[in-house]
């Protein structure tokens, strides 16, 4: 939709309709988990455990833990629970037999998708109101703005400040 006339809006509103987006997020996220029948963590992990698979590689429970700021004791329950849960499992590393790869169930996938699914068309219909530019603005910005959170969640972990 090129040309198409948005709203104006400052930097500070901008900002504010974020902080409302991670915020609903947020709670979002407790009422999925809850659904599924996990803790907000369990779900966190379940991402990544989906992401990896998709990107072709499923991840080790090291990796788990790192991504998911948790210790390696803490990630042994995360996978256990999820195991429980028939959402993922335990596989050798069929380079390396000391690691342990965690690999999502084959109905894992389909059982988050049919929460997210009504979610996923809304935002794909708000994308389709977006010129290609206007999405790659978009696409930029989240990205950049997950750098910027990701430094200050290390920020706030180390005890400093910005």
């Amino acid at each position: 939709m090129d040309g198409k006339v948005r709203p104006p809006a400052t930097a500070e509103q901008a900002h504010a309709q974020m902080d409302h987006l991670i915020a609903l997020g947020i709670i979002a996220q407790h009422d999925v988990a809850q659904r599924l029948g996990l803790n907000v963590t369990d779900l966190t992990c379940l991402g990544f455990i989906l992401e990896a698979e998709n990107l072709g590689e499923p991840i080790s429970a090291g990796d788990l833990a790192q991504r998911a700021k948790l210790t390696t004791g803490a990630v042994t329950g995360v996978i256990n629970r999820l195991e429980r849960a028939g959402y993922a499992h335990r596989q050798s590393d069929p380079g390396d037999r000391r690691r342990v790869r965690v690999v999502a169930d084959v109905s894992a996938a389909a059982r988050v998708y049919e929460v997210y699914e009504g979610n996923y068309r809304r935002i794909a219909e708000l994308f389709a109101g977006y010129s290609a530019e206007e999405v790659a603005v978009l696409s930029d910005w989240l990205t950049r703005a997950t750098d910027i959170m990701r430094a200050s969640l290390e920020e706030v972990r180390s005890g400093g400040t910005g």
